[in-house]
Order: structure tokens, then C-alpha cells, then sequence
């Protein structure tokens, strides 16, 4: 059990310093790591580990999921309502992460016919700055989805 234990935490160490995942898989992760060592140490099987690390994945992705929530909803916002070449800024309350959206005029893209935005984004998140440029469309019920 001990060397599972070790194990475990390594495991999740490794995982969550990750650059390219998103809070939600984060969380994921973290939960299914201590999940599974919460299990192991009720149950003292591998079924009960099993068991924990299930239900610390699908919590721990919950939590990570809503972390990101608030931005979406600032982002949306600004693709919906913000004002064409003028920036929009706000820190998200519970990680300080601070962003700086300038949109640009909506237009409607040739090939599918939907109306697209364009805007350009300054982050700084964990204290590091980073822009970015995206688009997001409007899907078939109106809601604005970021293009790859």
C-alpha cells in the first residue's frame, strides 16, 4: 500500500505540471490521485481504489471546470456585447488570473455563413503575460463557440 501510495502522488505531480491542460483536466487529474488514495486507505483493495479514483476524476474535473466558468462568461460577454476596437478587462476572482480583450467588427464568414467575431487577448495568468488572437462564431441556437 505504501508503494501505491508513493506511487499515486508522483503520478499526480507529474500529470498536473502539464502546460497544455485546462483546469477542468487539472482537476481531473488531482481528483483521481487523491481519489484513489482516499479509497485505498477506506477499502484496502484495489476495488475501493478504483472506486475513489472514479469519483475523484469526475469531483476534481467539476471543480476545475467552474474555475474556468467565470472567464468563459467575461469572454462571452465581450463577444456579444463589447464595443469594436475597444478593450474590455477583469481579473478572475479566484485564481487573479487578469485578461484584456479588444474586439474587433463582427462579419459573416463566406464559407459557412455564420457570423464571426475576431479579438485580440492579453492575459496574464500566474504572472505570466500572454496574447492571443481568436475567433468565435455563432452556432445554430446564437451562442458564440470559439473556432479552432
Amino acid at each position: 500500500m505504501k508503494h501505491l501510495s508513493i506511487l499515486a502522488i508522483l503520478c499526480m505531480f507529474a500529470l498536473t505540471s502539464c502546460a497544455n491542460m485546462n483546469k477542468a483536466q487539472t482537476g481531473a487529474v488531482g481528483g483521481a490521485a487523491g481519489g484513489a488514495l482516499i479509497g485505498q486507505m477506506i477499502g484496502h483493495n484495489t476495488e475501493a481504489t478504483l472506486i475513489g479514483a472514479a469519483v475523484g476524476t469526475m469531483l476534481g474535473y467539476i471543480v476545475g471546470n467552474e474555475m474556468d466558468k467565470y472567464d468563459r462568461q467575461q469572454l462571452n460577454h465581450v463577444y456579444e456585447r463589447g464595443v469594436s476596437n475597444r478593450t474590455s478587462s477583469w481579473v478572475n476572482p479566484d485564481n487573479g488570473n487578469q485578461y484584456n480583450v479588444t474586439p474587433q467588427p463582427a462579419y459573416t464568414d463566406p464559407t459557412t455563413s455564420r457570423v464571426c467575431r475576431k479579438a485580440e487577448i492579453d492575459a496574464v495568468i500566474d504572472g505570466k503575460m500572454d496574447k492571443t488572437y481568436t475567433t468565435a462564431c455563432r452556432d445554430e441556437n446564437g451562442h458564440w463557440q470559439l473556432q479552432n
